[in-house]
C-alpha cells in the first residue's frame, strides 16, 4: 500500500510547538524532532474509534499493550521482553527523571556522551545530580567512543549512572554489538548502570543493525534499564506513551516508586490504543517511511555536495535528524542558526545545546515533504554559499 510522505500538511495553528512557536509565520521549522506526516493509518483508525465511544474515564493498561509491545522486540530486534519487565509511563523524558531519581541520590555523577540529547542535560541537573561527560570523538567525519576515557572516568570520578543514547542523537550513530559490548564491560567493571534510551531504534536504515543494549548478555540486563516508545517511529510524540524495561527487580521496584512519586505512573487511553495499533498493525508504513526518509538525506547529501561542498555531513546511520560540521564557514552555530532564522526564516538548532562547546554543529531535521526539505536546503545555501 503507498503513503504519500510527499502530501503537505498544514501544521500552523494546531497548537504544534514545532510549527506555532515562532511568531513569525513565514518561518520554516526543521528543528525539533517531530515528522510532519500523518502517522500510520491504523493508528489513527485506532483514535478515531476510541474517540467515537465517547467516555474517556480512568484507564486500565490492558495485556494486549503488553504483548504488543512484547511481539514487536521480538521479532523487529531479537530482543525477548518479559511483562514483568516493563514499567509504563507518558514519556521516555519522565522515565529518564524517574530513573536517575530512582537509582542516585543528590550529588551522585551521572556520565553522558556528548554531543547527545538535550535534555540528558536538564533530567541530571534537576535531579540534583552532577554531570561527567565522555566526549565523542569525530574521527574521519564520523564519530567513535574514547574508551580509554570511559574506563578512566567511570573508574576514578564516582559515576553511578551512565545514560547511554542508542541509536545516538544527534550524531546519527548505530553503536556496533562491539561497541556496546565494551561500554557494558567497563560499566559492570566500574560499578555503573547502564541507563539506555533507545527510542529511535525503529529509525534505523538500511546497512545498520540496531542492537538492544540490554539484549547482549544476562549480566548487561541485569545492570541496565532502558527506555523504549513508538512514538518518534510512529510521529506521536504527543500522545505521550513510552516503556521502561528493568529485569533487575531491585532497580524496578525503586524506579516504580519513583513514577508514582512524580504521578507519572499512568498513561491516558488514546496513548494504549495509539501503541497497539502502531506495534501491530504499523509495520509497513514504517517501513516506507523509512525509504522515504533514506531518499530525503541522500538528495540533502547530493545538495550538500553540489552547492555546500564546504560542510561536511555527517553519516546518517539512524533517525531523521542530520548532523553537520560547519566550521568552514567561519561562525560559531549559535550564529549561524539566528542568522538563518533572522535573514532566511529557517529554524535549525545549534549544537550548543547538546554539550559541543566548540559550537560546530548544526542540526537539520529533514523529516518533512521533500518539497519542504528543498525550500530549507536553498536557504541554507543563500546564507552558507562560499562567497
Amino acid at each position: 500500500m503507498p503513503y504519500n510522505f510527499d502530501e503537505i500538511i498544514p501544521r500552523r495553528n494546531t497548537n504544534s510547538y514545532k510549527w506555532d512557536t515562532a511568531k513569525d509565520e513565514d518561518v520554516l521549522p526543521m528543528w525539533v524532532a517531530d515528522m510532519d506526516f500523518r502517522t500510520a493509518p491504523p493508528v489513527i483508525d485506532a483514535l478515531i474509534k476510541r474517540a467515537a465511544h465517547g467516555i474517556f474515564g480512568y484507564t486500565k493498561v490492558p495485556q494486549a499493550y503488553f504483548e504488543a509491545t512484547i511481539s514487536w522486540f521480538d521479532r523487529r530486534h531479537g530482543f525477548s521482553l518479559n511483562r514483568d519487565w516493563l514499567l509504563f509511563t507518558s514519556g521516555v523524558v519522565p522515565a529518564l527523571s524517574a530513573i536517575i531519581k530512582a537509582l542516585t541520590k543528590a550529588g551522585d555523577k551521572v556520565l553522558v556522551q556528548s554531543p547527545v540529547y538535550n535534555c540528558f542535560f536538564s533530567s541530571i541537573r534537576n535531579n540534583d545530580c552532577r554531570l561527567v561527560t565522555n566526549e565523542l570523538v569525530l574521527d574521519n567525519g564520523t564519530y567513535r567512543i574514547d574508551f580509554e576515557d570511559l574506563d578512566r572516568k567511570t573508574a576514578n570520578f564516582d559515576v553511578k549512572l551512565m545514560l547511554l543514547c542508542n541509536p545516538h542523537n544527534p550524531a546519527g550513530r548505530v553503536w556496533t554489538r562491539e561497541e556496546l559490548t565494551r561500554i557494558g564491560e567497563i560499566c559492570l567493571s566500574n560499578n555503573v548502570i547502564v541507563v539506555s534510551d533507545e527510542i529511535h531504534c525503529d529509525l534505523t536504515y538500511e546497512g545498520y543493525k540496531y542492537t538492544p543494549f540490554a539484549s547482549i548478555s544476562e549480566t548487561f540486563l541485569k545492570n541496565s534499564v532502558t527506555c523504549i516508545a513508538p512514538t518518534k517511529a510512529f510521529n506521536m510524540a504527543g500522545i505521550q506513551v513510552a516503556n521502561i524495561v528493568a529485569e533487575n527487580e531491585t532497580f524496578r521496584k525503586k524506579i516504580d516508586k519513583a513514577l508514582n512519586i512524580n504521578e507519572v505512573c499512568e498513561i491516558n487511553v488514546f496513548a494504549v490504543e495509539a501503541l497497539i495499533a502502531a506495534y501491530n498493525e504499523g509495520e509497513q508504513w514504517l517501513e516506507e517511511l523509512k525509504l522515504y526518509l533514506r531518499e530525503n538525506y541522500k538528495m540533502l547529501l547530493q545538495f550538500f555536495k553540489e552547492q555546500l561542498p564546504h560542510l561536511c555531513v555527517l553519516p546518517l546511520e539512524a533517525t531523521y535528524l542530520v548532523w553537520v560540521d560547519c566550521r568552514a564557514v567561519g561562525m560559531p552555530s549559535t550564529e549561524i542558526i539566528e542568522k538563518l532564522l533572522q535573514e532566511q526564516k529557517l529554524w535549525l538548532n545549534d549544537s550548543s545545546m547538546y554539550g559541543d562547546k566548540e559550537g560546530r554543529f548544526i542540526r537539520i531535521n529533514i523529516a518533512c515533504p521533500r518539497q519542504l526539505l528543498i525550500e530549507g536546503l536553498e536557504k541554507m545555501y543563500d546564507l552558507l554559499k562560499q562567497q
